[in-house]
């Protein structure tokens, strides 16, 4: 072989290393981002559920952080999970509500928004969403594997995954067809056992180089659908003498509340495995994991009963409402060595905040694009709390359920109400005086009022696509 030839040889093997660099972890933790569908923040036992049991998710809470002040970035799926990936608030992120696009898929990201996938891959992270996405139907611009991650597997479209015994899945680009189901009320393949398998092998095959993992896990979102093996654990243990006959919505089930619990316990078991994981292969020191839901409990559809499991505590509002029992969401973070165990936080954040966090605790917070509405709460999970920087304030836009608008400042909420039908009054509650939100005090507070109203003016910013006519104009 000649000189020159070995050298062009030496050139392209060293050009292709440096297009496809391999990483090590070189001080980068994991991050593997646990995230429940319509799961109440009180529908875990650290929150004071009595009648679902969660003891890994407890678990998981005793060796961490407890966030007691922390809300979704929107009251339902698509918007909510936005805000968490782009680190922007409802005002100016680009999904704002959920919208379906026909025959599979909801309304995409666009190219143009950063997720925080691509922030992470952009500094040699691996990574994987298992799940549900809906931010992007199947070849549009929104789709997981352009929004940077390298796998998907999982439910592309929020409808489809109203069944748990799926006839396929999305595994990248390959619709995979699963044996025995027939998107009836049971089947051979429980999509959730799928995703927990995926997972665990996800971490076994990057456990040597840093890697996000984000488990968006379509449970406890009706349809009312669970294992048999599961559903014995609460059968005759649960008040269940009205089968649920489908007259809501969804599949019926002869045992409403034992299969709602059992689900729950099932994914709060697939919790337990992760960390298990994650002991195995000796990379439970250098991996956050993150535990919480998109948005507050689900209304009384599908067989779901937030009375009967005081889903929701005593808050007002549920799903699709800027009310706190719409926005509250139960949110764990815990990271051996470095998270003091058993701990509690008031930090008041929410999902916005995640991105800028994450990347702080990684070392790559210049990863982190402009323009964007969180403030890393690391110092708080680090145990500084004095150089814990506080929001001015929260914000939130949902388009849906008449329109509505809401703020959080300090300990003030504004809300308001039925945009849509031209009403723009601002309710005015102190939620460390009144955290059910059932006085009014606007009247009170005529200064309080007058700061929240150019908040939200300013804080809004028009969209083609999730209108709100009578404040766009503004």
């Amino acid at each position: 072989m000649s000189g020159r030839t070995w050298t062009n040889r030496l050139c392209a093997f060293l050009l292709l290393a440096t297009a496809a660099p391999v990483w090590a972890r070189d001080g980068k933790p994991n991050v593997v981002f646990i995230f429940a569908d319509d799961l109440g923040k009180f529908e875990v036992g650290v929150h004071g559920q009595a009648k679902i049991r969660t003891p890994s998710i407890d678990h998981l809470a005793a060796e961490g952080m407890r966030f007691d002040r922390f809300y979704s970035g929107s009251p339902v799926c698509a918007p909510s999970r936005c805000t968490l990936m782009t680190g922007k608030h409802s005002g100016h992120g680009f999904v704002r509500d959920n919208r379906e696009i026909q025959p599979e898929g909801q309304a995409p990201i666009p190219d143009s928004e950063i997720t925080m996938a691509e922030m992470f891959k952009s500094r040699g992270y691996a990574t994987a969403a298992i799940g549900k996405w809906g931010l992007g139907f199947p070849g549009s611009e929104g789709e997981p594997l352009k929004q940077g991650f390298d796998h998907f597997f999982g439910y592309n479209c929020q409808r489809h995954a109203h069944n748990h015994y799926p006839t396929y899945l999305w595994n990248d680009h390959e619709r995979v067809m699963l044996k025995g189901n027939t998107a009836g009320l049971t089947g051979e393949t429980f999509s959730h056992d799928l995703f927990e398998a995926e997972s665990l092998k996800f971490i076994r095959e990057h456990k040597d180089a840093p890697f996000f993992l984000f488990l968006p896990f379509i449970i406890p979102h009706v349809a009312l659908q669970v294992p048999e093996d599961s559903l014995a654990e609460y059968t005759d243990k649960l008040e269940d003498a009205n089968p649920y006959k489908g007259d809501k919505g969804y599949l019926p089930h002869p045992k409403p509340h034992a299969a709602y619990a059992a689900m729950v316990t099932r994914m709060d078991r697939t919790v337990g495995r992760i960390l298990d994981e994650l002991k195995a292969t000796g990379i439970d020191d250098d991996t956050i994991v993150i535990f919480s839901s998109d948005n507050g409990p689900t209304h009384d559809v599908g067989g779901a009963d937030t009375g009967f499991f005081k889903s929701g505590g005593d808050l007002r509002g549920l799903k699709g409402s800027v009310y706190e029992g719409g926005i509250a969401v139960p949110f764990i973070v815990r990271w051996p060595g470095r998270i003091k165990p058993g701990t509690t936080s008031d930090f008041i954040g929410y999902f916005p905040d995640v991105p800028a966090t994450l990347l702080d605790l990684a070392g790559i917070g210049d990863a982190l694009p402009p323009g964007l509405d969180g403030v890393s709460f690391a110092p708080t999970l680090l145990g500084r709390p004095d150089a814990q920087k506080a929001h001015d304030f929260l914000y939130w836009e949902f388009a849906s359920y008449g329109g509505q608008q809401a703020v959080r400042m300090g300990p003030w909420k504004g809300v308001r109400q039925n945009l849509r039908q031209g009403k723009t009054a601002i309710e005015i509650y102190n939620l460390d005086a009144d955290p059910r939100e059932s006085h009014d005090v606007a009247a009170d507070q005529p200064e309080i009022v007058a700061r929240i109203k150019e908040i939200m003016e300013r804080s809004h910013v028009p969209s083609t696509l999730f209108p709100l006519p009578s404040i766009d104009s503004k």
